[in-house]
């Protein structure tokens, strides 16, 4: 194993699966900081260029890794000291389905991690994980959890809840819906949210791997906030400066339009997504209790107040040039 120039301690590897998108980019910098030699685990290295300028010539290197696929795995965590595994899906598209990559595939990370000797495993999930979940969705990543543990015991699961930043799927893609359609459809309008920052996310993440906190657990990370869809959605509007009606919609009538909306390329809805929204994605009482949560990693989770006004003006009908609402 290499060494730095000014120090005699081994750099440590970390591979880290699934590492080039949202929540990776993030951790990608954040684990060069410390000054690991990061190998990103990626279906398309030709398209991960963008993660070599996060850490210094030759820190970063992106390897084909398909999750369904243990070979590929295998050779990605030869030799790693930690293992990382982010990989995951919005939603189903040819054989990227949710019981491949967040049960099989988790359990396939786990199993390789284990055989390969690496001393600490974290695997993200997500809030809400649960077999007795409505979503199919939540319920291959509860699963995913139980294949985990079973392979690598002493893994650390971090379920977060909905993640938002400059480049999320959720503020960015209700931001969208307001800019076009002149009337908004609530989505789970009573059903609680507690979203929470990237960056704190991927904070906690290099906090776990770097021992930070005990491993066989799961711990739940949500945000400063807790507000209902309909006041989300409120959120939206002032953000982006915009006046549009909101109007809660039926569950079913919007499954039924999902339904159809889902066989799109890149679906701005699918009925699982419909699932989750109906559903309170918050950190449970037991977390709390136990002390499963932010708290455990000395993180302080950023308010959306503190953060989505970096980023929704683009929503603005004139962008960055929107004047202030007078007082």
């Amino acid at each position: 194993m290499s060494t730095n120039n000014n120090s005699t301690t081994p750099t440590k590897l970390v591979t880290i699966i699934g590492g080039s998108g949202f929540v990776g980019t993030q951790l990608v910098q954040k684990m060069a900081r410390l000054g690991f030699r990061i190998r990103v685990g990626v279906r398309r290295p030709d398209l991960a260029g963008h993660l070599l300028p996060l850490g210094n010539v030759g820190q970063v290197l992106p390897i084909q890794v398909n999750v369904r696929n243990a070979d590929s795995i295998a050779r990605a965590v030869a030799g790693a000291d930690i293992v990382i595994n982010l990989a995951g899906i919005w939603y189903e598209t040819g054989h990227q389905r949710f019981d491949a990559v967040h049960t099989k595939g988790s359990a396939n990370v786990a199993q390789a991690a284990a055989s390969a000797g690496v001393q600490t495993l974290v695997h993200m999930s997500a809030l809400g994980a649960d077999t007795e979940s409505d979503s199919p969705d939540l319920v291959s990543r509860a699963l995913g959890e139980q294949a985990v543990f079973a392979a690598f015991p002493k893994a650390v699961i971090l379920r977060p809840a909905t993640i938002f930043g400059v480049a999320d799927r959720f503020f960015n893609l209700f931001g969208t819906w307001a800019r076009l359609f002149p009337v908004l459809a609530v989505i789970g309008a009573t059903s609680k949210q507690q979203p929470i920052f990237v960056g704190d996310v991927a904070e906690a993440i290099a906090r776990a791997a770097t021992g930070k906190v005990k491993g066989s657990k799961i711990y739940e990370l949500g945000g400063a906030d807790i507000q209902t869809m309909y006041q989300i959605m409120q959120r939206v509007l002032s953000e982006s400066q915009r006046t549009n009606p909101l109007i809660k919609a039926p569950s079913g009538l919007a499954k039924f339009k999902a339904s159809f909306m889902q066989i799109l390329p890149n679906p701005w809805l699918t009925v699982d997504m419909v699932e989750k929204l109906n559903s309170d994605i918050v950190v449970s009482e037991d977390a709390i209790r136990e002390k499963r949560t932010l708290a455990a990693f000395g993180i302080k989770p950023k308010t959306m107040d503190a953060i989505l006004p970096t980023y929704m003006w683009r929503f603005c009908k004139h962008g960055q040039f929107e004047r202030a609402p007078a007082e």
